[in-house]
């Protein structure tokens, strides 16, 4: 199957020159930006404003034909879509062109809609406790892939009379793999003159690539940043993510300080607590010494997101309980670590963090 071009992978400027070099005036691409990012639409026919022939020049450019003979511009498939039992969080798995599959994560909350975003299909990260590690390397998404699985439920909630108000780029794969598509992405949706989403309103997760970081810092950037440590060893951290041997916890943490002193904002470090391995007094007082030196004129500019482990197939490690969570959090607190342990989410839909494995098995 050969994979038409996605509408969603050009910024305003590619479209503008490629609207341009159809002959049309370059306010037809500002029309059509508005309408893909700003009202949502994902058929050619639905730009009205527009004259037929180039409403058909989209439609051979960037459509896809459905089974019920509509041209949408979609290149994802929503294959399956699940909610938990308690309708807090939805699943949707989605076919790209190629065959290849991606899951994205609607989380309810008091008055947030947040969307846990897929960066690649599989991971090459192999972190022992994730699915997604489990499965292996597929491929990068691209840019507009990226950018679709977030309107795909911007139009669903919009429908609803709601909006996406956060997007965490915490699903499947390693954000800072695939660094250029996955910035690109987010540059899409935080368009003044599209979706208008603010930069503070993304959070990317990385598990410590740390030349991206390196970049990442360099740029300057609002958007919120996480780090996945898990362990304050690096013998123990090797073993549960093996990027580790590669960039040792020294050198991470000395990136992770540079970002704080030359950005002046707050990383957040997330933690999967699993039972006897590193929810331990111990596990805490080392984390807390290694994360008390990355202040700013004395301002401690990190906290820990804790959350006992979900459960994969092929890691038989088990959740800490509520208790020894509570001991951990209350050890970093002792030391002057803030900590917030989370409560699970889609657990029986397999939505939780490390569970996306890109099938549906609920």
């Amino acid at each position: 199957m050969v994979s038409k071009k996605v509408i969603y992978d050009l910024d305003l400027s590619e479209l503008t020159e490629l609207i341009v070099s159809w002959g049309e005036p370059a306010y037809h691409a500002t029309h059509i930006w508005q309408g893909l990012y700003q009202h949502f639409y994902s058929e050619p026919d639905q730009f009205s404003a527009l004259s037929r022939p180039l409403r058909q020049r989209l439609a051979e450019n960037f459509g896809r034909s459905t089974r019920e003979n509509n041209t949408i511009f979609s290149q994802l498939e929503t294959t399956t879509v699940l909610k938990s039992t308690d309708g807090a969080t939805q699943k949707s798995l989605f076919r790209l062109a190629d065959q290849r599959l991606v899951e994205t994560v609607l989380m309810l909350y008091d008055r947030r809609r947040t969307l846990c975003i897929s960066s690649q299909s599989g991971c090459a990260m192999g972190c022992v406790f994730c699915a997604t590690g489990q499965m292996g390397f597929g491929r990068n998404l691209s840019s507009g892939e990226i950018v679709e699985q977030v309107l795909v439920y911007a139009r669903q909630l919009a429908q609803q009379g709601q909006q996406v108000t956060n997007v965490v780029v915490m699903g499947m794969g390693e954000p800072f793999h695939n660094y250029d598509a996955t910035l690109a992405a987010i540059d899409r949706l935080n368009h003044a003159q599209g979706m208008n989403l603010g930069a503070r309103r993304f959070t990317i997760s990385t598990v410590g690539l740390v030349p991206a970081i390196q970049r990442f810092t360099a740029e300057k950037r609002q958007i919120n940043l996480a780090i996945s440590l898990h362990a304050a060893d690096d013998d123990l951290r090797t073993s549960m993510l093996p990027i580790n041997k590669r960039y040792p916890l020294d050198e991470l943490m000395a990136a992770c300080l540079n970002y704080v002193q030359y950005t002046r904002r707050r990383l957040t470090f997330e933690w999967a607590l699993i039972e006897g391995v590193n929810d331990t007094p111990e596990q805490a007082r080392k984390l807390a010494q290694r994360l008390n030196l990355l202040r700013v004129n004395e301002t401690l500019l990190c906290h820990v997101n804790a959350i006992p482990l979900n459960p994969t197939r092929k890691y038989n490690g088990k959740a800490t309980s509520l208790a020894r969570a509570q001991a951990f959090k209350n050890e970093l607190a002792k030391l002057g670590i803030p900590c917030t342990v989370r409560v699970r989410r889609g657990i029986d839909i397999q939505a939780g963090c490390g569970q996306l494995a890109g099938q549906i098995s609920a």
